[in-house]
């Protein structure tokens, strides 16, 4: 076996690097031809060239495009541009805009992953002749003594990328293979320099990389304009604080910017599409213990049905990409998957992602997850 888990000499191995013009992608292509793979770089062009040439934190366009080649150049491999453009507006942009209208909180990276990334990008490295598909994402993954390719939690925990990563399906993880997750960000840095790359200094792009300035409202507003509707803030003990100008504006757990005047911190605790109102209190009235699940992906050894039968199962698990992972017990009920968090949690919101891990060492092995499709504050439990 070679250093990718292929039984095949390095130069017989051809890995389709997927570039998006930053440092992390840039190294691992550079890795792995010091190393001798037949690297290919694929870059996909996801949204406007032009809106993004110039903004700081963007990826897949403009600027990040161009020293995607660069550094395919100077690497001396070959190098592709893809226009996924509209793939990207129907995959991830339009879903994304449509759960916000319905009072969620999506996460579009998981999407742009689950489809552009992992299913169109994977074809195409096929489609290419390659062995795997290679990204800079920090996580882990290897084969196990059962020859099933596993997920774990990276090295360096600041750039635990796993949360973004759930839905990734088994046979996808065992064509795609991750470079970076043993290594630190000073690491890959560093590496880079060596490489002689002029992107080792280069910012890392931002969470949500087509919303300008981080104005998630104003593509909504394009796409729909009803969802910027008025309706009414309301107190959790029914007293009518004041009105908004659409639910789009708010997200679960938002403090500040409500436009009402209270004698006591308020805090958005439901967003209710259907009438327009935004549900509003103190912050102890966020509080939630267990979540239902949709859209569940398992990637544990043992089958889901099994472990969460009866009691339950123990397990760790991230409702939110910046926190650690959390005690909980994952539960089957009438075709359902229910998660229990031992502690609870403040300001959860349907649309975002709740990852399991197995325990709660550094570099846990990551068992899947599921998106939140109903998180009910223990105020509105029965």
């Amino acid at each position: 076996m070679n250093s990718l888990d292929i039984a095949k000499r390095p130069e017989d191995t051809r890995v389709v690097v997927a570039m998006s013009g930053g440092v992390d992608s840039s190294v691992v292509a550079g890795l792995l031809a010091r190393q001798g793979y037949d690297v290919v770089g694929v870059t996909l062009q996801l949204y406007d060239h032009g809106e993004a040439t110039h903004r700081k934190g963007a990826c897949c366009a403009g600027q990040d495009i161009h020293d995607a080649r660069r550094v395919a150049a100077a690497l001396g491999i070959p190098h592709y541009v893809l226009d996924y453009e509209e793939r990207f507006k129907k995959s991830v942009i339009a879903p994304f805009a449509n759960a916000y209208q319905q009072g969620e909180t999506p996460v579009p990276c998981i999407a742009c992953n689950q489809s552009v990334k992992f299913v169109d990008l994977m074809e195409v490295a096929r489609d290419l002749g390659a062995d795997v598909l290679a990204t800079g994402h920090y996580v882990q993954s290897r084969l196990g003594e059962d020859g099933r390719r596993q997920l774990f939690r990276p090295v360096d925990a600041e750039r635990d990328q796993t949360y973004f990563l759930f839905a990734t399906t088994q046979s996808q993880l065992d064509f795609l293979r991750f470079p970076l997750g043993g290594m630190g960000k000073a690491e890959v840095r560093e590496l880079a320099r060596d490489m002689g790359l002029e992107i080792a200094d280069k910012h890392d792009s931002q969470d949500i990389c087509f919303v300008p300035q981080g104005k998630y409202a104003d593509i909504i507003r394009k796409m729909h304009p009803e969802a910027v509707a008025q309706g009414e803030i309301v107190h959790l003990d029914g007293r009518v604080l004041g009105t908004h100008e659409g639910i789009v504006n708010y997200t679960i757990g938002q403090r500040k910017g409500l436009g009402v005047a209270a004698g006591e911190p308020l805090y958005v605790i439901k967003l209710e599409h259907k009438t327009g109102r935004v549900i509003v209190g103190p912050r102890e009235a966020l509080k939630t213990h267990t979540v239902r699940l949709r859209d569940v992906n398992w990637l544990g050894a043992r089958p889901l049905g099994e472990m969460s039968k009866g009691n339950g199962a123990p397990v760790e698990v991230k409702v939110r990409s910046t926190r650690g992972p959390q005690p909980a017990v994952i539960q089957s009920r009438d075709g359902e998957v229910y998660v229990t968090l031992v502690s609870g949690e403040y300001g959860i919101s349907p649309g975002q992602a709740c990852v399991f891990y197995a325990d709660d060492t550094a570099t846990s092995e990551v068992w899947g997850g599921g998106f939140i499709a109903e998180a009910v504050p223990q105020v509105f439990a029965a």
